[in-house]
């Protein structure tokens, strides 16, 4: 049976609780909305795979980790999407730095009928409706914090508490040697 997972990036522990104390601070002016109990993070994609899939993906991750550079990440600045998500966005070096990573894990993964995420944010609430967008925008006019990109972790879907828990952390090891190797035969 299938099971859904969720590749992501998480900042640092006080990143988190900034975060989390955001989601607070919002569901005491607009009472609860989706993704409020959710673990501050960047999602890179989602996707469901068996058992026996997972088992392959996470050797997948493990080698393309260790070929990926740890990088500084800046999160400056509040964004909105049209479908009421509420969200804090890196600086454009940042989104420059996540993008080639985001997409190499893209890439590496094949899996069919995968939710990639093509644009690096860490979200505070989805689903908002214009009126609760607007209150969150009034609420949070000023952010700049940073953390060091050095891992990813795999989540996956818990149907008891609806949430992504983390099963496995790939860190970024900085190895290009083993990038592209391949066995010889002799």
């Amino acid at each position: 049976m299938e099971k859904q997972y969720s590749v992501a990036i998480y900042p640092s522990e006080a990143i988190i609780t900034l975060v989390k104390s955001m989601k607070d601070q919002l569901a005491q002016e607009v009472d609860w909305f989706h993704s409020k109990n959710s673990t501050g993070h960047i999602t890179i994609c989602e996707f469901e795979a068996s058992a026996k899939q997972i088992e392959i993906i996470k050797n997948q991750l493990s080698k393309l980790c260790d070929t990926l550079e740890p990088v500084e990440i800046c999160l400056n600045k509040f964004g909105s999407y049209p479908n009421g998500a509420f969200f804090i966005s890196p600086n454009e070096d940042s989104k420059n730095r996540l993008k080639p990573i985001m997409k190499r894990i893209h890439e590496s993964l094949h899996i069919q009928n995968m939710k990639k995420s093509n644009d690096p944010h860490l979200s505070i609430a989805r689903r908002l409706t214009p009126e609760n967008l607007e209150r969150a925008r009034a609420l949070f006019t000023s952010i700049d914090v940073a953390f060091l990109c050095d891992s990813i972790v795999l989540r996956k879907f818990d149907d008891t508490i609806k949430q992504f828990v983390v099963t496995d952390s790939f860190k970024f090891n900085n190895n290009p040697k083993t990038e592209g190797i391949q066995g010889t035969l002799f």
